[in-house]
Order: C-alpha cells, then sequence, then structure tokens
C-alpha cells in the first residue's frame, strides 16, 4: 500500500479581539472543514480511522497555540498538528488589542492499494 493524498484544504481564522492564537486556529481548522465533503470515502468504503489527517496551523506565535485542543477539534482519523510561524497580528491603535489572524492547511491522506493509483 502506498500513502496517497486525497484532499488539500485550507482555511483562514482569526480572534479579532483578545489576541487568542487557539481561537484563531480553530476557527481556522472549522473554516477548512466547512469547504470540504469527503463523501468519496464512504462511496469508496474507505476506512475512516485508517484517514491520516495532517494538520498545519500558521501563527505568528506558534508556541502559543494548544494543538491538542486542535487535534480534538478534529471529528475522526489519525490526526497530526503542527504548528508554524505564519498568519498575522494586527494590533489596535492604541496598543491595547490584537487581532489574530491563523492559516490552516488540512491534508488528507490514505494508504491506497497500488491498483488505486494513477498510471
Amino acid at each position: 500500500m502506498a500513502r496517497k493524498r486525497i484532499i488539500l484544504e485550507m482555511g483562514a481564522g482569526n480572534d479579532l479581539h483578545g489576541g487568542d492564537y487557539t481561537k484563531a486556529a480553530l476557527r481556522a481548522v472549522q473554516d477548512a472543514l466547512h469547504h470540504s465533503s469527503l463523501s468519496f470515502i464512504r462511496a469508496l468504503k474507505l476506512d475512516i480511522h485508517q484517514m491520516q489527517v495532517a494538520v498545519t496551523i500558521g501563527v505568528q506565535h506558534p508556541e502559543k497555540v494548544d494543538a491538542e485542543r486542535v487535534r480534538a477539534s478534529l471529528p475522526y482519523g489519525q490526526i497530526t498538528v503542527q504548528v508554524v510561524k505564519g498568519g498575522l497580528d494586527v494590533p489596535s491603535d492604541e496598543g491595547h488589542d490584537l487581532a489574530v489572524i491563523a492559516s490552516a492547511a488540512i491534508i488528507v491522506s490514505f494508504d491506497l492499494p497500488p491498483s488505486a493509483n494513477p498510471a
């Protein structure tokens, strides 16, 4: 069996007030998920528990994201979460508030038999 990328979906999320990096990351993941319907999984009778889901989150301060909460927000699959430097911080004019913008990329892969691979 060979692991094959089935889908790449992207999303963006923010926390407009309060500077919560995890909240922005969770919203980015939900945005990506809401762009997708993986109906082919049922149509091809693939086991959703064998689905490999790799999530990459980009924010200005990766250490401020609770990666476990992000992982727990996904409904099924074997999930990994990586948080990297990216996204955008937008301070208020007064400097008392911070808008955090996060980017998410979600890659779904399956181990497929060679007969499922294109020639």
